[in-house]
């Protein structure tokens, strides 16, 4: 199978490329940090930079041991530098090296020097990093593949397509994977890694059953709102021993690791965000039946899922909306701007359609509204909101 180009990506590296800012990569596990980095050297290459101005380590390759010690990584990659020309250096999953913000701060205030660096925690931006280099770096966060990425390796879209998106996965290798018990193993390898090194060991946890079924209920309760409290008395009920303060706490790692998104509520009408309560979303919904160990039926909070990751995917700030007490699924800040969405797997029934269309009803201001659906009509405009089908909205870029 041919290596899946990750263009939105790599044009985002483009239009930083030799400005004096570190570009940092997060996202999940198996997103394709490393793909993209490798692929956006061939480009460097095919541009005439040559192999001597590339300096690029994979942190995670037994080889480079050597180079998790700070000092000894500061050392070589110094050693390396190309005199007068400019430097390109890329450090894959650098959190692994103890030490590394000052090796990267150190390096940034050398002369020529493009830096980049991948990580598959966000805690590596919160701690000595974002002191150091605080107003010296952006953020460029990868997802999954998305379903445009999705269709370019099977040749068109369709339903049928659509929900083997759904139901198999969007981490780029999965596509290679035909047999659907190896793909389960390789999900549950995905979810194993993330649990055992980006949060159990990161943070030192003690009591990783409370943290599995912490993910797993997250997993089977997408779309719904909750509250650290609300999970804490339900796992209790269920004889586990917890609290609210534990679940917060374990919430934040699950997010920092990327497995799940929180989302908070917004007012709409107060314009401002509210205390309580707040939705997670999967990286990959592949990843729900893996933790569940069953199909899932429900097709409406998955397709809420991907809507949500595809709207994250295209540079948004994404909330739940609250409007004289009905709900609005999502509203997307961007630029200035904002959008509202309603997702819903069918308003065929005028009773569904009617429910679905009230709360965007309830928005008085301008901005666009959006009904999507799976329903493979024509698109309508309902007094201003703008009903259409959402393979075809997920293929628009």
């Amino acid at each position: 199978m041919n290596e899946i180009r990750r263009e939105s990506y790599l044009q985002q590296l483009a239009s930083w490329k030799d400005k004096q800012i570190i570009k940092v990569i997060t996202g999940i596990r198996r997103s394709g940090k490393s793909t993209l980095l490798m692929q956006f050297q061939k480009e460097l290459l095919a541009s005439g930079i040559s192999k001597e101005q590339i300096i690029s380590i994979r942190f995670e390759e037994m080889d480079n041991d050597y180079l998790l010690d700070a000092k000894s990584l500061y050392a070589y990659i110094k050693e390396h530098l190309c005199a007068n020309k400019q430097n390109y250096i890329f450090l894959d999953e650098v959190q692994l090296v103890d030490g590394f913000e000052r090796v990267v701060n150190s390096i940034y205030l050398q002369p020529n020097v493009d830096i980049y660096i991948t990580g598959s925690n966000s805690h590596m931006l919160s701690g000595e990093l974002a002191t150091l280099l605080s107003g010296r770096y952006i953020t460029i966060h990868i997802f999954p593949l998305s379903f445009s990425e999705f269709t370019s390796v099977n040749k068109g879209y369709s339903l049928d397509v659509f929900k083997r998106y759904t139901d198999t996965s969007s981490f780029p290798y999965a596509l290679q994977i035909s047999d659907s018990f190896q793909l389960q193993v390789y999900l549950q390898d995905i979810f194993n890694t993330i649990v055992m090194r980006d949060v159990v060991m990161h943070n030192k946890i003690d009591n990783i059953n409370t943290l599995i079924r912490l993910a797993r209920f997250l997993a089977d309760n997408i779309g719904n709102l909750n509250s650290s409290k609300r999970i804490a008395d339900t796992l209790t009920s269920a004889g586990m021993k917890t609290n609210s303060h534990t679940i917060d706490t374990y919430l934040q790692y699950i997010c920092d690791a990327f497995l799940f998104y929180p989302v908070r509520r917004f007012d709409v009408k107060g314009n401002e965000l509210l205390r309580i309560g707040q939705k997670y979303y999967l990286a990959d919904v592949g990843l729900r039946q893996t933790l569940l160990g069953r199909r899932i039926a429900d097709r409406g909070r998955v397709l809420e899922n991907v809507v949500y990751l595809e709207l994250r995917r295209r540079g948004y700030q994404v909330f739940v909306g609250y409007v004289n007490g009905a709900e609005v699924d999502f509203v997307a800040q961007r630029n200035g701007s904002v959008e509202y969405y309603q997702v819903a797997e069918s308003v065929i029934e005028p009773d569904t359609l009617e429910r679905e269309l009230s709360s965007l009803r309830a928005i008085k201001d301008h901005y666009p509204k959006y009904l999507l659906t799976l329903d493979n009509q024509p698109d309508v405009d309902h007094d201003g909101i703008h009903q259409t089908y959402v393979l075809d909205w997920m293929l628009k870029v």
